[in-house]
């Protein structure tokens, strides 16, 4: 069995490299350029949660900050911190062991919070789905505004559920900036 894996391995091709679409890249920093000055007004902070995850959502969630497509030029970005974040990302199956973990982090923002599943995994748990060890996705475990399923999906993909997210709730009301006292 492993000779059979091993020769196989040695005579398949390798999978083509994922490429960007110009025309598609260019579309999208319209949109969100013109979503998230415009509609926003200011920064808008997006909190991560991998709960079960392979990592390969976070592969691709970390490429939405590259050179191609920078979405911290347009005010979005992430936060260590849910204290400070408008939109709770979540990766992974909601494996029974990171329930608490994704909870206490939706509880720890304040409202209006916007929650987003991304990936298979957190659509519906994937091809774990059915396993007594995960909850079966994020809606499980909490609502959940929008969901951009893909194993794992393109960074194109994230902005565009990104961008939905925004148009969809039309404005998200400015926090007070605060400066040092």
């Amino acid at each position: 069995m492993v000779w059979k894996t091993l020769l196989q391995h040695c005579i398949s091709q390798p999978a083509a490299p994922r490429r960007q679409d110009p025309a598609a890249v260019a579309a999208l920093r319209q949109r969100l350029a013109a979503a998230g000055h415009e509609k926003l007004g200011r920064s808008l902070a997006i909190r991560h949660v991998a709960a079960g995850s392979c990592n390969g959502c976070e592969l691709e969630l970390r490429a939405t900050q590259n050179l191609i497509y920078d979405l911290t030029q347009y005010g979005l970005s992430f936060t260590p911190s849910p204290r400070h974040a408008d939109v709770l990302l979540i990766t992974g199956v909601a494996g029974d062991n990171m329930i608490a973990a994704a909870r206490q982090a939706r509880e720890a923002m304040a409202d209006p919070v916007l929650v987003l599943a991304m990936g298979d995994c957190a659509v519906d748990g994937g091809v774990f789905k059915g396993s007594p060890a995960i909850a079966g996705g994020a809606e499980a475990i909490m609502p959940v505004d929008l969901f951009v399923p893909g194993c794992p999906p393109a960074p194109a993909q994230i902005i565009e559920g990104l961008l939905a997210l925004l148009e969809v709730n039309d404005i998200l009301p400015a926090r007070p900036v605060r400066g040092p006292r």
